[in-house]
């Protein structure tokens, strides 16, 4: 089984986003991107890749033991990552973000499962190029729409999802939902 750990977004920021995403749809070629559904939208805490069933009961025994208060989040601009071809609605790192996304990879890791070496960069996959083209589409969605009003909310949850491969693309399925919740004082 293929595994992550994400925030789900809320229903006022979903619908925000996908009132923006129509808008996005209506100025794109249909052939040139495939949009993400609104049921896969979340923001990654950690990717944890294939696992075991040993290293799924691992970490669904260590991560109600994380204490962290609820998390502010904003969305802010739109972005590319060109090389990848995904358009995203790119996330505030605030420091609660990155403290509960470190808290992740701190739990998960005595599972084997080991933290990118990279920044965390927190998003919203909106799009994906078909292909190899669309490139073009992407850098000119973004120009166009420096980024929509999207409202913030506070994540109270986080989730083990469980990637499964589709023809159209992967669906994620809730597997574990973890309060957020301060330790004690």
């Amino acid at each position: 089984m293929r595994l992550f750990i994400g925030i789900p977004l809320a229903r006022n920021t979903a619908n925000d986003l996908t009132a923006a995403v129509r808008q996005l749809r209506a100025e794109a070629t249909p052939e040139s991107l495939r949009w993400s559904a609104p049921e896969s939208w979340h923001i990654t805490l950690q990717f944890l890749g294939s696992a075991t069933r040993q290293q799924y009961d691992c970490v669904v025994d260590r991560l109600p033991a994380l204490r962290h208060g609820p998390v502010p989040i904003q969305l802010s601009a739109l972005g590319i990552f060109d090389r990848a071809g995904v358009l995203f609605a790119d996330v505030r790192v605030t420091p609660q973000l990155l403290a509960l996304q470190q808290l992740v990879t701190v739990i998960t890791a005595p599972c084997g499962f080991i933290p990118e070496d990279r920044p965390y960069h927190p998003h919203i996959t909106l799009a994906r190029r078909k292909g190899s083209g669309g490139g073009s589409e992407l850098r000119n969605l973004k120009l166009q729409n420096p980024g929509p009003n999207l409202s913030g909310f506070t994540a109270e949850s986080f989730v083990l999802y469980e990637s499964i491969p589709a023809p159209g693309g992967s669906r994620y399925e809730i597997r574990e939902r973890f309060l957020l919740r301060p330790g004690p004082a």
